[in-house]
């Protein structure tokens, strides 16, 4: 069968099957072959790889992955999908098709099962809705991973990348940071999917350190820290920690800046993630 990346055959597929996009499960499939190789390349999908593919609608970039790599395990919510990835992907007989919510999902013993606990690469055209859940997921479970190459919402993808002092930086440019280098691959516009989406999306490739650039000792306890100083990020650092939850008090926040040679009335968004992390580790000895 022709490929789904053809915008025609994707149409006949969804009249073929009287299909009804879901707003509830983000449903916008991509229909352009420049942007589908673009996402292959970034990811470095090659024979020897086991790739785990999350929302593969009509199965259009799982084509492409079933020819670039030696398995695809692909993971959809939606049952309705289910028969028509059946036919769609019928050609291919390196394909898993698991229908399930990723977040449900036992990644580490499927990585186990599939790749003997070999770091896999996953890919993605991700629903914008659940797209921090389901990448901080894969990082903090750590799941042996090389890279996640996904395409989100391109505001998402600047937040990934975003550095200290800008408006992007945020709870979720630290935490991408600490597991992963961000590159954001390609921008992609609306016109490139069906239905079209009411924003821009960025192919954005996070590949996992090998060894994290920054030690901390508690790592949960830092990103307490850092989600309490981004919920109020017009507040000085040390209001946000202290009525944040985080069990510190004013003067271990004070104290602990002091050491760090930073102001009192210093904002959490000023912070590097090698701050945060030494900031978590003077409190946690406080």
């Amino acid at each position: 069968m022709e490929k789904l990346s053809n915008p025609q055959v994707t149409i006949e597929t969804i009249k073929k099957y009287d299909f009804a996009f879901q707003k509830k499960f983000g449903q916008n499939f991509l229909i352009d072959s420049h942007v589908l190789d673009k996402i292959i390349v970034a990811a470095g999908v090659t024979k020897d790889d086991v790739v785990l593919e999350i929302g593969p609608g009509f199965g259009t970039m799982t084509q492409y992955l079933a020819e670039a790599a030696r398995e695809v395990i692909a993971v959809e919510i939606d049952k309705t999908l289910i028969p028509i990835l059946q036919d769609t992907l019928k050609d291919y007989d390196n394909i898993t098709l698991i229908n399930e919510d990723i977040l449900k999902v036992d990644i580490a013993a499927l990585v186990q099962e599939k790749n003997q606990g070999r770091p896999i690469k996953v890919v993605a055209n991700l629903p914008y809705y659940i797209t921090t859940p389901i990448i901080m997921g894969l990082f903090e479970s750590h799941v042996p991973l090389d890279n996640i190459t996904v395409m989100v919402q391109k505001e998402v993808a600047s937040r990934m990348q975003a550095g200290p002092g800008t408006k992007d930086y945020g709870a979720l440019s630290l935490a991408v940071q600490f597991y992963a280098e961000p590159y954001i691959v390609a921008n992609v516009p609306p016109n490139c999917f069906i239905p079209r989406p009411n924003v821009g999306s960025a192919v954005i490739r996070l590949t996992r350190w090998e060894n994290p650039p920054i030690q901390v000792k508690n790592e949960k306890f830092m990103f307490s820290l850092i989600r309490a100083s981004f919920n109020q990020r017009r507040k000085t650092l040390q209001n946000s920690l202290v009525n944040g939850g985080v069990g510190v008090t004013k003067e271990q926040v004070v104290e602990a800046l002091l050491k760090m040679e930073l102001s009192e009335t210093i904002r959490g968004e000023a912070l590097t993630l090698s701050q945060f992390a030494q900031l978590a580790d003077l409190l946690m000895d406080a």
